[in-house]
């Protein structure tokens, strides 16, 4: 399925790519690898993407007096942090697929503190019991994978949390896509991280694409989509 969904242009399904980004990577490109991680926490305070969308993933569990909530390829752990400060007894379990990420998150603040659980956990194939969760977030990593293994994300994090709270780039309309590929591209031999943000782009899925992903795992799984052009694309799926 090209990554614009069925009905995607002949234009926007010119501009996807299959290439890796470093944070995928590794193949002695440990280096540029963590220049990304390290870019994204920051982008994430500076521009308090980490507060707005704990914001975002909170308001959905407003009604569990403790929340159990899992954070699937959590990376550098910012959101993680940032759900534990703003909710006084919520339950976090923090996780990513890779296991350098997750030693690094085990060695840090989340690796102590007394409502964090850091685990290795793969989104497409969670360890864990039907229902484990009131809410799995996935935020800004679900267009790393392909859409054979997206669509398991659905159906996986519908099945041990109540919601699964997906947050990702928007998929502009191909004109305006080439547009922003084309501030970006000469920039992106020598930044790591916008290297790795052309990538994203090329990488990222319309919300007609979400909708066919979320079919395909489960008929029974309904999703609210929120999107915009610029704004991060939010995913809020649940099994009717």
């Amino acid at each position: 399925m090209p990554r614009g969904g069925y009905d995607a242009s002949c234009l926007d399904r010119l501009l996807q790519t299959e290439r890796l980004e470093y944070i995928d990577r590794d193949d002695g490109v440990g280096a540029r690898r963590q220049q990304v991680l390290d870019a994204l926490d920051w982008t994430g305070r500076i521009f308090r993407n980490h507060e707005k969308f704990a914001a975002i993933a909170l308001d959905l569990v407003a009604d569990v007096p403790d929340p159990r909530i899992l954070e699937l390829g959590a990376g550098h752990g910012g959101l993680s942090r940032q759900l534990l400060h703003d909710h006084p007894s919520a339950r976090v379990t923090v996780s990513d697929v890779d296991r350098v990420s997750v030693d690094a998150l085990s060695a840090g603040e989340l690796g102590i503190h007394p409502r964090a659980q850091v685990r290795e956990l793969d989104a497409t194939a969670i360890d864990a019991a039907d229902g484990s969760f009131d809410l799995a977030v996935f935020a800004l990593s679900f267009h790393h994978l392909p859409p054979t293994q997206a669509s398991r994300v659905f159906a996986e994090g519908t099945r041990v949390a109540d919601t699964l709270l997906i947050i990702d780039l928007p998929r502009p309309p191909a004109p305006l896509h080439l547009l922003r590929l084309a501030t970006m591209l000469p920039a992106a031999p020598f930044i790591p991280f916008i290297h790795d943000g052309v990538i994203s782009s090329l990488r990222s899925y319309s919300p007609s694409a979400l909708r066919s992903l979320a079919l395909h795992a489960d008929r029974n799984i309904e999703i609210e989509l929120r999107s915009g052009l610029t704004l991060p694309q939010i995913v809020i799926a649940r099994r009717g």
